[in-house]
């Protein structure tokens, strides 16, 4: 019969041979202690010896509440850094605190610290920050919204030195298609179909849509409107569309003329957001032209914005805290098991408000 030392060191060495023949690799997991103890024969007690002189050894690692894995030297080296670097378009307005809260709730609670930069939605500073935080080479991983993720862009090549060095990346609200990063955002598809089959259930079919030209989520609320206007079996007509830059949706009113000669033909519109329909609403009303009853309105986030709007907006939430907070758990993960991580989406829901009309048959 075998003595104890015979059984957790036969555990040891199966270990060490799956080692050595390649069977796990740095970073990977190893069966659970009831799996091990389960397959030979042998208590809890005897696979928790032989995990710990192996992890003893630096051959295994623990991971509270996760598994044990096989040590990874450039995973050690990412915990050992204590700061994520978290990089937004913008930084002090809108949804984005919101999102920050959550990011900074949950890796505060890992005892990890935050460091926040924005872009200001420019490529110019994003190339900055990149820059800075790859000359540092500093960071346990990056939680980061990209600029004008809509159009080409001539950083992709720092997003992909930090993935050649193994910095894990999740990307929030949009993403780069060139890049195999994950993403956390809303399902910015089905949320504009949502928000377009709303108004076709109210009995609008005439409908338009300002949307924004320089980012994906743009591009996705897009596809969205023409998967509920193709099921509903209305035109998708180019007249109707109204497609704007950021800083034109900062500051609508340049964009006055356009938009009225967009909207002459439709009794409603869908907003790419609460911001672009708060100012709509206030250059409708300008213009004498009411909400909803000339022309109904739809939009997404769910901001204050929507709240305190002239006429209030029907709107669909964005996920903000939540994101954020997903976005940091599926980061610390990646740190974790040295693995790449899954892109997660948001569904989200119409609240109705008053700024659609029921419209007349």
């Amino acid at each position: 019969m075998k003595n104890e030392r015979t059984k957790y060191q036969d555990l040891i060495d199966h270990i060490t041979g799956l080692i050595e023949s390649g069977t796990l690799r740095p970073g990977d997991k190893i069966a659970s202690e009831n799996e091990l103890s389960s397959r030979f024969g042998v208590s809890r007690q005897t696979v928790r010896t032989a995990i710990g002189i192996l992890e003893e050894r630096g051959v295994l690692r623990r991971v509270k509440g996760s598994g044990t894995y096989l040590s990874d030297r450039r995973r050690e080296s990412l915990e050992q850094r204590s700061r994520i670097a978290v990089i937004t378009t913008y930084v002090d307005s809108y949804i984005f605190p919101k999102i920050i809260q959550g990011i900074e709730e949950t890796l505060f609670e890992r005892g990890y610290s935050v460091q926040i930069s924005f872009t200001n939605n420019t490529l110019e500073r994003e190339k900055s920050v990149l820059t800075d935080i790859i000359s540092r080479d500093d960071v346990a991983g990056v939680i980061v919204e990209g600029t004008k993720s809509g159009l080409p862009n001539p950083n992709i090549g720092l997003y992909q030195k930090l993935q050649a060095r193994n910095i894990p990346i999740i990307f929030i609200n949009t993403y780069y298609p060139e890049l195999s990063v994950p993403h956390v955002s809303l399902d910015d598809v089905q949320a504009a179909r949502k928000a377009v089959e709303h108004l076709i259930g109210k009995g609008h079919r005439d409908i338009g849509a300002v949307l924004k030209l320089d980012d994906g989520q743009g591009r996705q609320r897009y596809l969205g409107y023409l998967q509920a206007m193709d099921s509903a079996g209305y035109p998708v007509t180019d007249s109707r569309m109204v497609w704007i830059d950021t800083d034109e949706s900062k500051q609508l009113a340049y964009c006055t003329d356009k938009i009225l000669n967009r909207l002459e033909s439709c009794s409603a519109m869908f907003c790419y957001n609460d911001q672009i329909a708060f100012q709509l609403v206030r250059i409708l009303s300008d213009r004498g032209i009411r909400v909803p009853e000339d022309v109904s309105l739809i939009s997404i986030d769910d901001s204050d914005l929507a709240i305190h709007s002239e006429v209030q907006i029907t709107s669909l939430p964005h996920p903000k805290e939540k994101l954020g907070a997903k976005a940091a758990e599926l980061l610390l993960g990646m740190i974790d098991s040295g693995k790449a991580g899954s892109s997660y989406e948001f569904d989200t829901r119409v609240v109705e408000r008053d700024s659609v009309a029921q419209r007349e048959s």
